[in-house]
């Protein structure tokens, strides 16, 4: 293995330990923050002190949550400058805009009513702790909507220009960055996983009181809570959820083919609802082309090319199709043309790349014509411009297992979501919650705690391991994207951050389940 491959693999792999931990704690403070919010208006409204002292006691494993996402997501935000610095200079002018929002004004927000929200009981009025509550809660989802519009924009680059003066990317449009479709639902969909996750903590954490015969009122009443909330909340997740198929189709086409581990395209395609992969399938060329791409498959058909086009019969092109090209693409604006092969877009790439240098030759040399000659291949060739690093079409293709299994996991994880939500509003609603005949929902409660972190954490493996080799999608890959630094640094600052993540993950855990078993005192 080459120093580079070496080192951008270690860099990868410190940036997927960061966000995953990171992913640890953010999804659970976005949703606990509304059901808090709930909670307290409760109280507001109706005076009763019960709701005042549950909102109290979720608010302490809030607060902690709250603390353990900060560290690790500043944390998150130096590793670009670290680790990824020629991503930051390729496109920090319209990367860095959003995440500099984040900071200066939803970070700032939720920090700043937080201490009024955790401290400033008895020493403000009851309505101006409800508002701060509420804007606690509305500034933790405000971080996220700006972190996942920058993203978005990663995984579907609008709103900019390529500058040859200075070899940067340029934002022209930041309503087109801000508005973009992807953007959009990726936000939708990713609060609403916190949501699910956080409505999946309550409802486990009132279990174990039910268990034990402790805070029955406090335990039934955030139940009732956490349900509601958390089924509607999934009914939002799954409507999103199909909304990002389709964006995947039209901009990130490797993705949802590795999603489905679809080597070969057709009309009609189906949808896999079970499967396991064929791990002798890869793709022309290679031997193990003509093996079978699953050893077991239970299908829906048409159910692909439905999502993916919104026509039952529509053309999904699967992993050799967008390597060999020549099929007809539609893509999200709505313009068709027939996709480029590798080798042809490997060839614009480098043509982009020469253009480039060509220019700044020229702008040296002082010959405007040339300058101009080489601007206008280059504005040509741009949309292919990261291709020029890929060096075999093999290295388009992202891990399909670990994208297959993944997103079918989470699938089928959001299913038995939506039943354990079911089962606890019909069982609450009937007060037979509290009968020993069934301990064994209470548990089922209790074991989906791992379960929905498991789901959330595949989401986020499908969306950035899918992406690969991309850092901006076909405009730089990762190879082009880290930094000039000795690997063995990035290898010791690695195995000290997974400790320091890790203890901090236990402490964490420790200080909740304390918390916990102290009750709602």
């Amino acid at each position: 293995m080459t120093i580079l491959a070496t080192l951008v693999d270690l860099s990868r792999w410190q940036f997927a330990l960061t966000a995953m931990y990171h992913w640890l704690f953010v999804p659970l403070t976005l949703g606990l923050g509304f059901l808090i919010a709930f909670m307290e208006t409760r109280y507001v409204m109706t005076g009763d002190e019960f709701w005042k002292r549950t909102t109290k006691f979720w608010m302490k494993l809030f607060a902690v949550n709250f603390a353990m996402g900060v560290a690790t997501g500043i944390i998150l935000e130096f590793e670009f400058g670290t680790n990824w610095s020629n991503y930051s200079w390729f496109v920090g002018d319209i990367f860095g805009a959003p995440l500099a929002i984040e900071g200066i004004f939803a970070f700032f927000m939720e920090s700043t009513f937080f201490a009024v929200m955790y401290f400033g009981w008895n020493k403000v009025s009851k309505k101006a702790h409800l508002v701060s509550t509420w804007l606690t809660a509305i500034g933790t989802n405000l971080s996220a909507v700006w972190i996942l519009i920058a993203n978005a924009w990663m995984q579907y680059p609008i709103g900019m220009e390529f500058n040859p003066d200075t070899a940067r990317s340029e934002m022209v449009d930041f309503w087109a960055v801000v508005s973009s479709p992807v953007a959009i639902n990726k936000f939708l969909h990713s609060v609403t996983n916190g949501y699910v996750l956080a409505s999946v903590f309550v409802i486990a954490v009132s279990s174990w009181f039910l268990l034990k015969k402790r805070e029955t009122l406090l335990a039934r009443k955030s139940i009732r809570v956490a349900s509601v909330f958390g089924i509607i909340s999934l009914a939002v997740l799954i409507g999103t959820g199909d909304g990002s198929a389709y964006n995947v189709a039209k901009v990130q086409p490797m993705k949802l083919a590795a999603m489905e581990g679809l080597y070969d395209g057709s009309e009609k395609a189906p949808l896999v609802a079970v499967g396991i992969l064929n791990p002798d399938k890869d793709i022309i060329g290679e031997d193990g082309a003509d093996e079978d791409p699953y050893l077991f498959d239970i299908s829906f058909p048409n159910m692909l090319s439905f999502l993916a086009t919104r026509q039952a019969d529509g053309f999904v092109p699967g992993i050799n199709d967008i390597i060999e090209g020549g099929y007809e693409f539609t893509d999200r604006e709505g313009n068709t043309y027939i996709e480029p092969s590798f080798a042809d877009k490997k060839a614009m790439g480098t043509a982009a790349v020469s253009a480039l240098a060509g220019y700044q030759a020229a702008k040296e040399a002082g010959d405007t014509l040339a300058m101009a000659q080489n601007r206008a291949v280059l504005e040509q060739n741009f949309d292919y411009f990261g291709y020029h690093y890929i060096e075999e079409p093999e290295d388009l293709v992202p891990n399909v297992p670990m994208v297959f299994y993944a997103f079918h996991l989470m699938v089928a994880l959001g299913m038995f979501f939506i039943l354990l939500f079911v089962l606890y509003i019909i069982f609450e609603w009937k007060s037979l919650i509290v009968s020993d005949k069934h301990k064994w929902l209470l548990w089922l409660g209790i074991i989906s705690v791992p379960l929905v972190y498991i789901c959330s954490q595949s989401g986020w493996i499908v969306a950035e391991v899918g992406r690969q080799p991309w850092t901006i999608q076909n405009l730089l890959p990762v190879n082009a994207a880290v930094s000039g630094v000795e690997p063995g640094n990035v290898l010791t600052t690695l195995i000290i951050f997974a400790v320091l993540f890790t203890a901090m993950l236990c402490v964490e855990i420790s200080i909740m389940l304390k918390q916990i078993k102290k009750g709602g005192e």
